[in-house]
Formats: structure tokens, C-alpha cells, sequence
């Protein structure tokens, strides 16, 4: 019997490879494995890996109900089964649809060179002048939510929202965010440098772990990041202090300064790229002088030895 299961194992291995067409099969393998990596990428940043724990669990039930052939169970389980695509996309309906907004929100106009430069100089602008607000709401400890909107649109947090559609300026974010103007609550939401709407709503999930311990601005800021790609900047009502999140990290403590490079490290691929470029160059020039000074000592010193060696 064992000799048996060998022989048909190599057998079915054996046609595997005589029917194995390279081009389109790597392609199929390639494909599959970046889908798996792209689902348990989504998953990890969403954490839905719990459900999945979950999923598994009812799966290792039911091959126990299999084996010890319980009617009653099998029949139930059999009945679940048959929906599972149905059940799948249900429990997974926001993680779908993140990674189809996802594919779906290139922006093919930014690779153009004169629409790039102006949302990059728009963009540049609402950083300074965020990060100068931020800076005097922090001083002022004034709460205050700021996402930055990438590539993931963020449509569903602007249902309740006030349009605006402005230029961002200095003066326009602290008289959003006074405490006693209506507008205070809630986030404000800025696209391509333009601040596009004000209380903004970020729903809250309560079963979501959080290790700081943070108030409901900090919370709200970190599901924000991590259904979207977005830049969320936080305020402090109670502390004054900045904190930025990015897919679901929180950094606490950030200064005027450091904001400033971090939104534009975020925001600002091309301008960060041109930065590291700038900072290459002067490293190479820094060292240049050196080795010309090491080359010529290292001559002087030859010259004396022969001399000495004439003499």
C-alpha cells in the first residue's frame, strides 16, 4: 500500500512537469503569490487577521465534525459552506473595497510635468502653513484633527461633512479649528494642497486595540490612517501636543520642524528624492578634497623616501 502511494505520488509528479508550460505557468505561480502577499499585507494593516484566526478555527471544527461523521454538524456546516464567497465578501466588504478604491485612484495626470509641479507647490504651501497652525495650536493647546488625503479618496468621511473648497491657508485652519466656531469638531480634510471640507466624521470601531492611551481626536485620527493611506496631524487639546499617524502608527512628541519633514517626506516623493540626491552630491564633494589630500601626502612621502635613498 505504501509502495503504491509513492508510485502514484511520483507518477502525478512526473505529468506535472511534462505538462508544464514555463512562460504562462511561472506568470500563473507569480500572480498568485503577489495576490496572497497583497491579501495578508491588507489584512495586517486593517487587522482583520483576527477574523481570519477566526475562519481557521470553524475550519479545523469542521474537519473534526468530518472525521467523527456527526449528521447533524455536517449538515449545518455543509449548508455554511456553500455560501462561503458570499459569507467571505460580507466580512470582508471594507477591505475590498479599500483595495479596489486603491487600484483604482492612480492618478495618471501627476506624471504629467506641469500638473505635478503645480499640485507639488500646492501641496509644499498647505505644509508650511499647517505646520505653522500646528505649531500655534499647540502652543494654545488647541485640539485639532488634519488629514492629508494620497491616494485613497476619502469620500465616505465628507458625507456630513461642510465643503469648502479653499486654498489652505495659516489664517483658514486656526479659525477652523477655534474652539468656539462651528467648525471646531471634527477633522478637516486637505486634497491636492485645497482644504475640500471641514467636521469631517471618522467612524470608530470600540473592538479596535489601541496601546496608547489616547483621547477620541488621537483614536479617530488613527482609524483614518489605517482604512486610508492618508497623513493624519493631531493636536492636542489637553497637552498641546503634535502627533502625526501613518498606517496605523502614532508618533507623539513631533516639533514645527520635524512635521515639516515628515508631511514632506510623505507627501513629497520627488522633492524627498531630490533632498537625498542633494545630500549624495555634498558627501561626494566632502570626500574629494580628502582623497586629493591623501594621494598628495602619500606623493610628498614617496618623493623623501627616493631622495633619502639617492642621498
Amino acid at each position: 500500500m505504501f509502495a503504491e502511494t509513492i508510485q502514484t505520488f511520483f507518477l502525478r509528479l512526473k505529468d506535472v512537469f511534462l505538462n508544464f508550460h514555463f512562460i504562462p505557468d511561472i506568470l500563473d505561480i507569480l500572480l498568485v503569490a503577489l495576490l496572497v502577499y497583497a491579501v495578508i499585507v491588507q489584512l495586517r494593516k486593517t487587522q482583520s487577521i483576527q477574523v481570519v484566526k477566526g475562519i481557521i478555527l470553524v475550519a479545523i471544527v469542521y474537519g473534526l465534525v468530518s472525521i467523527l461523521n456527526m449528521s447533524a454538524s455536517s449538515y449545518i456546516f455543509n449548508r455554511l459552506l456553500n455560501d462561503i464567497i458570499i459569507i467571505v465578501v460580507i466580512l470582508f466588504s471594507g477591505e475590498i473595497r479599500q483595495a479596489l478604491e486603491h487600484m483604482g485612484t492612480r492618478s495618471f495626470g501627476r506624471r504629467l510635468p506641469f500638473l505635478s509641479r503645480k499640485t507639488e507647490e500646492a501641496e509644499l504651501d498647505a505644509i508650511n502653513c499647517v505646520c505653522r497652525a500646528c505649531g500655534a495650536m499647540s502652543r494654545n493647546k488647541v485640539g485639532s484633527l488634519i488629514l492629508f488625503q494620497r491616494e485613497t479618496l476619502l469620500g465616505d468621511l465628507m458625507k456630513q461633512a461642510v465643503m469648502i473648497d479653499s486654498e489652505t491657508s495659516y489664517e483658514m485652519i486656526c479659525s477652523i479649528f477655534y474652539p468656539k466656531a462651528p467648525l471646531h469638531d471634527g477633522a478637516v480634510i486637505i486634497r491636492n494642497g485645497r482644504i475640500v471640507a471641514a467636521r469631517c466624521v471618522v467612524p470608530m470601531k470600540n473592538d479596535r486595540v489601541i496601546n496608547e492611551n489616547v483621547g477620541t481626536r488621537h483614536r479617530a485620527a488613527l482609524e483614518a490612517s489605517l482604512n486610508s493611506d492618508c497623513v493624519a496631524v493631531v493636536t492636542s487639546e489637553e497637552t498641546g501636543i503634535i502627533s502625526i499617524a501613518v498606517e496605523g502608527t502614532l508618533r507623539r512628541g513631533v516639533t514645527d520642524s520635524e512635521l515639516r519633514e515628515l508631511l514632506g517626506s510623505y507627501l513629497l516623493p520627488a522633492v524627498d528624492e531630490k533632498q537625498k540626491d542633494k545630500k549624495k552630491k555634498k558627501e561626494k564633494r566632502s570626500a574629494e578634497p580628502a582623497s586629493i589630500e591623501t594621494t598628495s601626502a602619500e606623493n610628498t612621502a614617496k618623493e623623501e623616501t627616493d631622495n633619502g635613498e639617492n642621498e
